[in-house]
This record gives structure tokens, sequence and C-alpha cells, in this order.
């Protein structure tokens, strides 16, 4: 023990043992020396004398402190030091060296602690099972694409504050009120009731935000009514009060950004691909909190029988193009329906054409930001009549759209480049024609620049040899005709019974 300094735990636990062992027993015990123990039962034991620290250097601020900084931290609460020390650096250079920049930003804290204004507190929160739903929109940052083209996109979260469980839904349009009333519903459907709450931010599909009252929009406060929920959000700017779902948005990113590292690859085929990727990363999440959601559950209010409206409904007709016009983007449809006046509903992620109330198609909706337009265009749509003026194909506005990907834009290089004018159009139609028969897209494209990477084009004979659908021989069945006496024996009593 010699050398070493007895601690104040030690002298108070060896007078503690002290009280009920021998003095040996209580030394050994508290660890120290016999002789120590002796010392300190003889009131003869000496403290470690502690060093008092002291200043070693003048103080760096003591010309600028009262004239200069305090006179700014009184009259503005919000300054920072960096302001501060930019300020002093730039107007006091003569009293103040740039090296004393954690002196300065320690004594503004400590002068903060001791003199400034009271700040924010957070009160923690208890929620009740079913009580509280809360939801918002979050941006994705990871690099996902659809076939290698950048995919722009949120995602839709909702959470169950008191469990944890949480419903994520891709949405392409922004924070719309139809992104919104499907996500929201969805989630409320997943999850298998509604609960007494839901909380958002103020989303302008949602709130008319022109006050402070809770002033909803007409498509909101009949979403309300539908489910029976009462809806409040938290005050604009305040991002703790939303903090049950903001951070939440954190982790569930940096989840997806983990599991597209542990997948290899951020591209995806369709985004149908996506959003199964995304579920599958959300489930296992889920999995972690089932027994307290299975809790929740039990709590939250039944559904109704039925959804609520969740798209726009707008009148168009279709124009000799065979085309329509919806909110800045110009869609083919399928030549059928030229000169028909349509109802469409607008969803997040599609559009529903109806004629009269029979629904006949379903186009991906497409999104022109600003005040921009876009074209979505898909050559099934006019292939039949194109079949009939194989010219128009040359000069079309939408050559290059009509062509679906890039197997066939190198086919259509190359057979412009080394095909008269009208047989190079004749060709790539015929081509098309083919291809959008029994889904032979995919397949043609590639067995046709196969062949040209080999330096032959196949002619067109030869492709529809390979995928044209051939009709099924009809059998040959052989009918036995019974005689006509047989049928006497079926009548009772014969021909006079």
């Amino acid at each position: 023990m010699s050398g070493k300094y007895i601690t104040d735990r030690q002298i108070r636990l060896y007078m503690t043992l002290r009280e009920t062992s021998l003095q040996e027993v209580a030394a050994a015990k508290a660890g120290i020396s016999v002789s120590s123990a002796g010392r300190i039962d003889n009131g003869r034991h000496q403290l470690k004398q502690t060093k008092t620290r002291r200043r070693t250097r003048v103080d760096p601020l003591i010309p600028i402190w009262d004239s200069v900084v305090l006179p700014l931290l009184k009259e503005d609460p919000e300054i920072t030091p960096i302001g501060i020390f930019d300020h002093l650096c730039e107007s006091h250079s003569d009293k103040f060296s740039s090296s004393s920049r954690r002196t300065l930003e320690r004594r503004i804290k400590q002068w903060r602690h001791l003199h400034g204004a009271n700040k924010d507190v957070v009160f923690m929160q208890e929620h009740p099972l079913g009580k509280l739903g809360i939801c918002d929109f979050t941006h994705v940052k990871s690099p996902v694409t659809i076939n290698l083209r950048p995919f722009k996109h949120m995602l839709f979260n909702y959470r169950l504050v008191s469990s944890g469980w949480v419903y994520t839904q891709v949405t392409y349009g922004g924070e719309s009120f139809a992104a919104f009333s499907d996500g929201l519903q969805n989630a409320f459907a997943k999850s298998k009731g509604v609960p007494r709450e839901v909380r958002t931010d103020s989303l302008s599909a949602a709130y008319k935000n022109s006050g402070a009252a809770e002033d909803f929009t007409a498509r909101y406060q009949e979403l309300i009514a539908h489910y029976g929920f009462i809806a409040t959000r938290n005050n604009t700017g305040v991002a703790h009060e939303n903090g049950a779902i903001e951070s939440p948005n954190r982790h569930i990113k940096a989840q997806l950004e983990q599991a597209l590292k542990i997948r290899g690859s951020y591209d995806f085929n369709c985004r149908a691909d996506y959003e199964a990727f995304v579920q599958t990363t959300i489930n296992r999440r889920n999995k972690r909190i089932a027994n307290k959601f299975k809790e929740e559950q039990r709590q939250l209010q039944s559904l109704p029988s039925h959804k609520s409206v969740n798209y726009s409904q707008e009148y168009v007709r279709v124009s000799r193009t065979s085309t329509i016009n919806v909110k800045r983007v110009m869609y083919t449809v399928p030549s059928r329906l030229v000169d028909s006046r349509l109802r469409i509903h607008i969803y997040d992620d599609h559009i529903d054409l109806f004629v009269g109330c029979e629904l006949t198609y379903r186009l991906e909706r497409i999104y022109a930001p600003g005040a921009t337009r876009k074209r979505s265009v898909n050559y099934k749509h006019v292939i039949d009549a194109l079949v009939k003026k194989p010219r128009a194909f040359r000069c079309s506005q939408w050559r290059d759209e009509l062509l679906p990907n890039e197997d066939y834009r190198t086919i259509w290089a190359y057979v412009d480049a080394t095909m008269r004018a009208d047989d190079a159009s004749h060709y790539m139609v015929r081509v098309l024609h083919l291809a959008g028969k029994a889904d032979n897209e995919m397949r043609l494209g590639r067995f046709i620049t196969g062949q040209l990477r080999q330096g032959r084009l196949p002619s067109l004979f030869d492709c529809q040899e390979r995928f044209d659908i051939k009709p099924k021989d009809i059998p040959n069945i052989d009918v036995m005709q019974h005689e006509l006496s047989q049928y006497q024996s079926l009548i009772p009593g014969g021909r006079h019974g």
C-alpha cells in the first residue's frame, strides 16, 4: 500500500466497518494498511492536499468583455459566439487575438447559463393505446433508379405512436391530397383500425392555413367525417412537436439506405419492384414491435365499410391524335377511344379512364414539375393505326418516344442509316407491331440487337416466324351418329305409348 493515497471512500468504508469489526479486519476490507488504520483511529491521518488550480496567464478577454461582448449578449439573445468572434476579429483585432476563440465560446456559454434568458423545455408525453396516429411526408435522398433512370419520389409515413407500428407508402406527386388521402386510408386498412386522433404538420392539402383556427379543406373534412377521427396539427416551425414521426422518418430512410447497400444496387425494373422492396423493409421493422402493436390494435376504432374518395375527377375528350391532356401532361390512349368523352379519376400514381360508368383503361401517372410539360407515349395505343401508314413514323413528333427502350432505338438507328427512308419506316413499324403482340417486346428487341451485333439484320419474315402468334390447329373430331331407331327406346311405350 506504500506510496498510494488513501481515498475518502476508503476512509468512510473503514470507519463503517470498524464499528463491528476488529481493526485488522476492517483495514483489510477497506484496502488500507493496519498502520494507516491506526492513524485514522487516533485522528492523526492527514488528508491528501489537492492543488488549487490557478490561472497561469492573463485573461485575454479583459480588454473587450465588459465593453464589447456583454453589450452584444444583452442586446440580442440570439447572437452566436461565432458572430461575436467574427466581429472582434474584424473591429477589435488590436485588443483580441483569434487564438482565444475557445476561451470566448466557453465564457459566453457560462454567462448565458448564469444570466441568459430561459429556454424552451421539451415535455415528455404519455400516449395511451389507440389514441394517436401521426403522419408526414419525407424526401428520399438515396439515388434510386428505375431502368437506370433517376426516380423522383417521396415517402408517406404513418405511425401509431404508442406501439411504434409504421406504415410507409411510396408517393410520386409531392404532398398532394391524393397522396395524403390514399396513404392515410391504406394505413388505416393495413392496421385494421382508426386511432381517435390523427396529427399532421400544416399540410396545404389538409389545411387552408389562412389563420390560427383549424380550417380544414373540404376534402379533408369529408375524410375526417368518414373515418371519425379528430384531426390536429403541430405548431408551424416547431419540429419537436412532431418528433414522434420526424425521428422515425430519419430511421426509416437510414434503414432503407442500408438495405439498398446490402442489395448491391439502387436500380429496379419497375415501380412495383421498388414498392415491394420498401414494404419488405418496413415489415421487418414492424416485426420487432408485433406484440405492442397487437395490444394497440385492439384499442383502435373500427373501419367503415368502404373507403372515402382519394382521387380528383375531371372530364376530357380524346383528340384525333388519340391523346388526352391532364395536369400539363399529354397521354396517349387506345385509339378505339378517339372522339369519346372520358371521365377520369386522378390518383397519386395512376389515372383511371371511364366511358360512362365502365372502367376502360388505366394509365401510369406522370408529373410535370413547375410550369413544364411532358408526354407519356405508348406505341401500343396507336400501332394498329400506324401500320396502315408507316411513312408517318419518320416525321412523327413522338417518333423517339414511340420506341419503347434502348434496343429499339438501336434498331431504328441501324435501319435508318442502312435502308431507304420508306423501307426503314416500314421495317420499324412492323417490328413495333409484332412487339406489341403477346408481350414480345423484350424478347424481340434482344433478338434483333443480338443479330445486329453479328452483322446481320433479321428479315421481317424471320421475326414473324419466331415471334408471331400462330393459330392453334383445330382438331378433327369424329362424331358417331346413332341410328334413329335407337331413339324409340327412350320413349315409354314406343311410338304409340
